[in-house]
């Protein structure tokens, strides 16, 4: 049989505009249509040609009806959600809320979702539930990584005997407070030098170029909320191959911090774009992808990696600062992202891995999890489970929102339970109180199968921003030599 062909003129008879659709028609019909008659195949173009939105959805005629659309009609065609969800496992379901399952759920209904877990820390958030993790086919959602991108863990094990944390208790509530700022604009006047600020991405993204000399001068800050620089009791009982430390007692620097309001920036930007190019029903509205292959897609890409490596670059400058002060170097480093997403293999195919509020636990990947302001919190070795994602919890989680907290926590009960546990608090508020944590030993039960515990760190001496309420003045924008 001869095969068919379909000329540029013919197509141009019919009324077929110029390129792009032209070379992409001939594509298509020579791939795809080669044997049939030619007649059927001049009414089928015709067809396309007259009502275009009709064969969107076509397999391979939607490839010439997406270039005869104008791109911001496809853009906001509402997409529906799958009918069925992609299965997700949850660890710890009686620990959470039903409005992260939900959320979860719906996540798991996305076109793009291949794969979900759900993490016993996990509690709602915005589009994606903090502590849930979602793979996903050739697209990023920013609200999937979250506002706050690379947000991160970092411990410094020093080999000082943990009894100079209460000899020593002063010297080392003044490094503390010197080694960092904490607060929304906390910023120094005379920026840190770091080579994160040389990046290429703050002159080729439009959207950094304006944004260079603020994030310098927050390099080294710390942030509000949650967010924590402390000293504790770092306790191994037993030598971890991959940890590479002797048993035995140390001295632990632990700070929890993102990338300030340059990730801020990122996240808000390309979520509203996000957004506007892919509308969503209105539960699903804060799940908006952009594709890997679009410009967008690949800019949030670049601006995510660079807002990772300097929330990274952020920890290193406090714990040099602090390590100078103590005339020591760290034996070890542990470190981990717990709001980012990574390009990962699932099922033998490259899918994009969004962890929310979760810890990266991949066969022997080192993390720490923490527990809140008086309970211990954990380094753990990830056992690469495949269920989870490769995922662990990436805290205790709130039990309690900030405002339910306010109203039921007292002053009083805050200082009898720091007393109770010997943490002396610099900072710190009735929103971050231990009683709004869940409890972080119940939350490492429920996911044995995911991490195995080589390490405890207790909390001693904590500083956190400050709030109105007696624990200090909430810092929203402090500057400083």
């Amino acid at each position: 049989m001869t095969k068919l062909k379909i000329t540029a003129k013919e197509l141009r008879s019919i009324g077929f505009p110029e390129s792009p659709v032209i070379p992409v028609a001939m594509h298509t019909i020579s791939k795809y249509y080669k044997f049939n008659e030619k007649e059927t195949i001049i009414a089928l173009l015709k067809a396309v040609l007259e009502t275009p939105e009709k064969f969107i959805e076509d397999e391979q005629l939607g490839m010439i009806a997406a270039k005869l659309i104008p791109p911001e009609i496809i853009e906001n065609k509402e997409i529906s959600l799958k009918e069925a969800a992609v299965p997700f496992n949850t660890f710890g379901m009686e620990q959470i809320e039903e409005g992260a399952i939900q959320q979860m759920y719906t996540a798991a209904r996305l076109p793009v979702s291949v794969a979900c877990a759900l993490l016993p820390d996990a509690h709602q958030g915005y589009g994606l539930p903090i502590g849930g993790v979602l793979a996903t086919s050739n697209a990023v959602i920013p609200y999937g990584v979250g506002v706050d991108i690379g947000c991160r863990m970092c411990l410094s094990i020093y080999d000082i005997e943990p009894e100079a944390l209460i000899k020593r208790e002063q010297f080392f509530v003044r490094e503390l407070n010197d080694a960092t700022l904490f607060g929304t604009g906390a910023m120094f006047k005379q920026p840190s030098e770091h080579a994160i600020m040389e990046r290429q991405e703050f002159n080729e993204l439009p959207l950094l170029r304006n944004m260079k000399d603020r994030a310098s001068k927050q390099l080294g800050t710390s942030g509000s909320g949650n967010h924590f620089a402390e000293f504790g009791i770092v306790t191994l009982t037993e030598k971890d191959e991959i940890l590479g430390l002797e048993a035995g007692n140390y001295t632990g620097l632990l700070t929890h911090s993102g990338s300030r309001g340059l990730g801020a920036s990122i996240a808000n930007h390309y979520t509203k774009l996000a957004i506007d190019k892919r509308r969503l029903p209105g539960t699903a509205k804060n799940l908006a992808w952009l594709d890997m292959n679009e410009e967008a897609g690949i800019e949030y890409w670049l601006g995510m990696n660079l807002a990772g490596d300097y929330a990274s670059a952020c920890h290193h400058i406090i714990h040099d600062k602090i390590s100078v002060q103590l005339g020591r170097k760290a034996i070890r480093m542990v470190e981990n992202h717990h709001n980012f997403a990574w390009k990962e293999i699932y099922d033998g195919h490259e899918v994009i891995v969004h962890r929310k509020g979760a810890t990266p636990a991949g066969k022997n990947v080192l993390g720490i999890i923490p527990g809140s302001m008086t309970a211990a919190g954990y380094i753990v070795k990830g056992k690469g489970e495949n269920t989870s994602l490769n995922s662990a919890s990436h805290g205790a989680g709130r039990k309690m929102s900030r405002s339910v907290a306010m109203q039921s926590v007292t002053h009083q009960s805050l200082q009898d339970e720091l007393k109770r546990h010997a943490v002396k608090l610099l900072g710190g508020g009735l929103d971050e109180s231990p009683f709004a944590y869940k409890d972080i030993q119940k939350v490492m039960q429920s996911q044995k199968a995911l991490v195995d515990i080589i390490g405890k760190f207790t909390p001693k001496i904590v500083k956190m921003c400050g709030d109105v309420h007696g624990y200090g003045k909430k810092n929203s924008g402090i500057t400083r030599q």
